[in-house]
């Protein structure tokens, strides 16, 4: 299928704020119809880059009347309040749609998938829960839409760099993936802002893990495995939480002794999270650890992505590593100034729809992370944010 996407290209200006735009699509039949779950932080980011583009038809949807109100307006995206436990309302949002990427809190994505299935729209999702995938991956079997998720960061993108790092190989021995959303400027004990779905973190720090040891695939306790590393003279610390992992874990198990993800924070971070949850019971309490969290700890939109792979095997009978390592910043895309978790993870989920429309990744049934070529993904107007070289010349503009 031939792609009707239009490239995009960096605009210099005068204030050093212009990033990527794109020239708008020139026959509006080829617009495709999407919809967007989920009117926070990130389903506004993925808004606006789509739109921008002129080549999709944005929906956006949230039950929050005042969240649809915070939105940038767009002659190319279209507020609806909708409520999506109402099965036959969001029935009728899909049907018709090419179609919809879910943003919504990881316990209400399992409604979005059904409905997809029902409305044979194309289904995409940005969650790290495990039991949420599982899900997704039953109702794509026989389906006649593609379901993939785990679209944006890590699962996501980290899973599509550490398959591609795995074919430098002829043997495997360990795959390593770590990443994290930090503060630039840190001023806590935590060293930690609150930078994506609360909800989200509190999941990750407290559900099980999935890890390949000694060849099997098993489960281990989050927050546990601390380690220490440095990557451009900044030390981090690095430990176990859910959902990281993705599809890959099952793609390679029996094919490496040793492959974990653990998540990126500054020290001393994960010895008081232990303490909050253990000592004082709050993996318990999610309520109460929520509010501590957005009551206590401040959001920033000036923050960095730190992505860090590293796999080991054997080559030509040489046992060998390569690393991949990048640090995406905040920036202005699309016009709009956003913090580097929401430009990381909204250009990973466009950048999945792109290569969908345009007949690259298959168009039904379950697709994988690890299906899409690191190349594919960097070569498309929306992966290339992660390239160090474009971030570079949008911000010298």
């Amino acid at each position: 299928m031939e792609s009707t996407a239009q490239p995009l290209r960096l605009e210099r200006t005068n204030n050093k704020a212009g990033f990527l735009r794109s020239a708008k699509s020139k026959k509006g039949q080829f617009m495709k119809h999407v919809t967007i779950i989920g009117a926070g932080k990130i389903g506004g980011a993925i808004a606006r880059m789509l739109a921008e583009t002129g080549d999709y038809a944005v929906t956006i949807a949230d039950r929050s009347a005042e969240q649809l109100g915070k939105l940038d307006a767009h002659l190319a995206v279209k507020p609806l309040e909708l409520d999506i436990t109402d099965a036959a309302a969001l029935d009728a949002a899909l049907t018709g749609q090419f179609a919809v990427l879910s943003a919504a809190p990881f316990h209400l994505t399992g409604a979005i998938a059904e409905s997809a299935a029902r409305t044979a729209t194309h289904y995409l999702d940005l969650t790290e829960d495990v039991a949420t995938t599982c899900k997704v991956e039953e109702l794509a079997r026989g389906a006649r839409s593609a379901f993939i998720p785990q679209c944006g960061l890590a699962p996501g993108f980290i899973s599509i760099v550490a398959n591609d790092l795995t074919k430098h190989f002829d043997t495997l021995d360990s795959v390593r993936m770590r990443v994290g959303a930090l503060p630039q400027y840190p001023s806590n004990a935590l060293n930690y802002n609150l930078t994506w779905s609360t909800d989200g973190l509190i999941n990750e720090y407290i559900e099980p893990c999935e890890a390949i040891v000694e060849g099997k695939l098993t489960v281990v306790p989050a927050m546990e495995e601390r380690e220490e590393f440095s990557l451009d003279g900044v030390t981090y610390e690095a430990f176990n939480t859910s959902g990281g992992l993705g599809t890959l874990a099952k793609t390679l198990e029996g094919r490496v002794r040793t492959m974990n993800y653990r998540t990126i924070r500054y020290p001393g971070h994960q010895a008081i999270i232990k303490a909050l949850l253990n000592d004082f019971n709050l993996k318990n309490r999610r309520d109460v650890l929520k509010d501590l969290f957005e009551n206590a700890l401040p959001a920033t939109m000036q923050d960095v992505v730190v992505v860090f792979v590293t796999v080991c095997g054997w080559k030509d009978g040489r046992y060998l590593q390569e690393t991949y390592a990048n640090k995406v910043y905040a920036g202005v895309v699309a016009g709009k100034k956003m913090s580097a978790i929401q430009i990381t993870t909204a250009a990973g989920i466009c950048t999945v729809l792109d290569l969908l429309a345009d007949g690259t990744l298959p168009q039904a049934g379950f697709v994988r992370q690890e299906e899409i070529g690191l190349d594919a993904f960097l070569a498309n107007r929306f992966g290339r944010v992660y390239d160090p070289d474009v971030m570079r010349m949008a911000k010298a503009g």
